[in-house]
């Protein structure tokens, strides 16, 4: 497995700053850097399987609401999407799900996780509960860290542990 770390904000300046939120905007063009430029850089460079079930995509906080607004919105590059602790740049949870049927068909999985002393739960909390309520299968996990890298690092090992097996759903 290749992991690939990104800072998602496609802009010149990609610091957070004093005001993150006045760089969302650029949080939004990153799929396109994405699926433009560094997915294939990665396939120019490196022995690697092509295909969407061989992909996937997650990310914390910022990168957490990026992984759910790309992967749910590209289900032909991602069958494998994570989102830990998503932040508020998070699409609201009918716009990342539009069609619960045709989602349910085409991902292996969706992982959904926050820490329950995260200021930020009700991100993930409504994804949940629209998901649960549409039928769509996905993993859901709340333990008892903020919104922090104890969680994050415990959420991307669950995630790793699930990915890529040839049985899931």
């Amino acid at each position: 497995m290749i992991i690939v770390m990104p800072n998602g904000r496609a802009q010149p300046n990609d610091r957070a700053g004093t005001n993150a939120m006045g760089t969302a905007p650029a949080f939004a063009k990153f799929d396109q850097d994405l699926l433009k430029d560094l997915i294939p850089f990665i396939e120019s460079k490196y022995s690697v399987k092509a295909d969407r079930e061989s992909r996937a995509l997650a990310g914390l906080s910022m990168g957490g609401g990026q992984s759910l607004n790309f992967g749910l919105g590209n289900l032909d590059t991602f069958a494998w999407v994570g989102g830990f602790s998503s932040a508020p740049n998070t699409k609201r949870p009918a716009e990342l799900v539009p069609d619960p049927e045709a989602t349910t068909k085409q991902l292996k999985l969706l992982y959904i996780s926050c820490g329950n002393k995260d200021g930020l739960i009700r991100m993930s909390q409504g994804v949940h509960a629209y998901l649960k309520e549409k039928n769509v299968p996905h993993i859901w996990h709340v333990d008892e860290h903020a919104h922090d890298f104890q969680h994050w690092k415990k959420g991307l090992y669950q995630f790793s542990q699930l990915i890529f097996k040839p049985n899931a759903k």
